[in-house]
């Protein structure tokens, strides 16, 4: 069992920047893909970006590409989502999640954050 708490939601303006960052605890010995999603109001839960174990393989949706970055530290068990130039349609609720390996599919991953909220006004 891995678990997962995520921290930084905020209110920001278009084109301004928030980190959110994701602790994990429990069977964190066990490598572990940490991805990001979000659910926006009425819409489905999108992949928002992905990074491997190592660090060394990351993946973005195209919407965030170039935008947002994804990073992780395995010492502290910890993963990062900096998210700069946000846009209005960024605006949804952010989830991390953790499975054994990378998907872009929400319902392959087991393990899941309690979200936080990410609102950005135009």
């Amino acid at each position: 069992q891995v678990q997962l708490v995520e921290s930084g939601g905020g209110l920001v303006q278009a084109g301004g920047s928030l980190r959110l960052s994701c602790a994990a605890s429990g069977r964190t010995d066990s490598s572990y893909t940490m991805g990001w999603f979000r659910q926006a109001a009425g819409k489905e839960r999108e992949f928002v970006a992905a990074i491997s174990w190592s660090g060394e393989n990351t993946y973005y949706a195209d919407s965030v590409k170039g935008r947002f970055t994804i990073s992780r530290d395995n010492a502290k068990n910890t993963g990062d989502l900096q998210m700069n130039n946000l846009k209005p349609e960024d605006t949804a609720v952010y989830y991390c999640a953790a499975a054994r390996y990378y998907s872009g599919i929400a319902n392959h991953y087991p393990y899941w954050g309690q979200g936080t909220q990410v609102t950005v006004s135009s």
